[in-house]
């Protein structure tokens, strides 16, 4: 910070950062992930991003500090639940709903967790903010799948699997890449939800 910036009022520094438009931040935000999946977090730089969205770097250093809290910025901007507003109507209903929704951008969130990888595990902002962008969302939406059917009387709440089921179908995205090479699909989802997660709960098949 210069010495000039350094005197002026909160105020006067508070209103230069909030300049951009949310379009603006959108775009510098949009830039980011795309380059992350592309290239990985090591590759990507303030750099990179200022020349790809024709921004001046300093514009970004003036609203993001460093890169991890620029990067952590975009992860929540981008939060948004892919199950939200599923509601079939019966639970296993819900759980195939939500096995077709994961699955069609599957692809898209795993390149990105698999991308920021190491850099996840040593910045604990970043940890966080992926958790509150790609997990939490998610998590949310399958508790309260999970809490209709308890008050419907569909299912026990003390049934043991229930506090798994989002670890289940979540930790399966996951791992689907490390263990056969292949992301875990809508059809591939479907698929486990009826051959293991369904029986696991005690649930009728739909149809």
């Amino acid at each position: 910070m210069t010495p000039q910036a350094a005197d002026e009022p909160e105020t006067v520094v508070a209103a230069r950062r909030s300049k951009l438009t949310p379009e603006r931040e959108r775009e510098f935000f949009d830039a980011a992930i795309d380059q992350i999946r592309e290239c990985g977090y090591d590759a990507l730089s303030m750099e990179g991003i200022a020349a790809s969205t024709k921004c001046s770097k300093s514009t970004l250093y003036r609203q993001w500090k460093t890169k991890p809290q620029f990067v952590a910025a975009a992860l929540r901007a981008n939060h948004c639940s892919r199950l939200a507003g599923i509601d079939t109507g019966s639970l296993a209903g819900d759980l195939r709903a939500a096995a077709r929704a994961a699955g069609e951008r599957s692809d898209d969130d795993t390149k990105l967790v698999q991308a920021l990888g190491h850099a996840v595990m040593q910045d604990p902002e970043l940890q966080c903010a992926l958790r509150d962008a790609l997990i939490e969302p998610e998590r949310a939406a399958l508790k309260e799948m999970v809490q209709r059917a308890v008050d419907r009387g569909e299912i026990a709440a003390d049934h043991p699997a229930l506090e798994f089921v989002p670890a289940q179908l979540l930790g399966m995205i996951r791992v689907r890449p490390v263990l056969e090479g292949r992301y875990a699909d809508a059809d591939y989802l479907v698929r486990y939800v009826d051959a293991a997660l369904i029986p696991a709960l005690g649930l009728p098949q739909v149809t």
